[in-house]
């Protein structure tokens, strides 16, 4: 029998670069010993209050409470797994089908999830933000300031892991080429002194089909 590694990914629904690393990993999972365990951080939360941000950034976080809200109501009701079906949904509805956040999505991502579709209320239900505010301290914290999501926490061979932004890659690879990126990735994130490789994007976030979300 195969040991699978778990992998922990902090994801944002409004976020399309978390998107796009998140089905990397579901890739990665098809060719390599790996479980993805998905966690919520919030974009609305990392960025409340702060100053210069344009009107529109603005807007987006105002609608960004409600998904994750739903998301942390999803992960108390069934656990992670769950919250993994109601992310991948979510996310197929916001960033494939371009469907905004509403009842609506929310109750189909819900019923993907195996949950009550009763829980869509839990987008306007502030007593959640303690739980979110947990959870995104949990991914967050170990990257360090400025950062945002996706964040993946790497394992390593003591049981520790380490954490960083990204990957940030448009189009996701696939097959064994997401397995080879997952293969240099995870062995950078063995040397304790390594910190950032970074060059600037030029594309945008191009979509995998997800057919079973569809």
């Amino acid at each position: 029998m195969v040991v699978k590694q778990t992998v922990d990914i902090w994801v944002d629904p409004l976020c399309p670069w978390a998107w796009m690393t998140s089905q990397w990993l579901l890739e990665v999972e098809k060719v390599r010993p790996v479980k993805v365990r998905y966690n919520i951080m919030s974009l609305s939360y990392l960025n409340d209050g702060r100053e210069g941000l344009s009107e529109e950034y603005q807007k987006m976080l105002v609608s960004g409470w409600g998904p994750v809200r739903v998301a942390i109501a999803v992960e108390q009701a069934g656990g992670k797994d769950a919250l993994r079906e109601f992310y991948l949904k979510l996310g197929t509805l916001r960033h494939n089908q371009k469907r905004g956040f509403s009842s609506s999505s929310y109750a189909a991502a819900l019923e993907a999830a195996g949950v009550s579709p009763e829980l869509a209320a839990a987008a306007e239900d502030a007593s959640l933000d303690e739980a979110l505010r947990a959870s995104h301290h949990a991914g967050m914290d170990p990257v360090g300031n400025d950062v945002g999501t996706p964040v993946v926490h790497f394992p390593k061979p003591d049981g520790s892991t380490s954490a960083y932004f990204g990957p940030v890659i448009t189009p996701p690879p696939t097959g064994e080429a997401a397995g080879l990126l997952w293969d240099g990735l995870l062995a950078l994130a063995q040397v304790d002194g390594f910190y950032e490789l970074k060059r600037s994007r030029d594309a945008g976030p191009s979509f995998l089909p997800m057919p079973a979300y569809e």
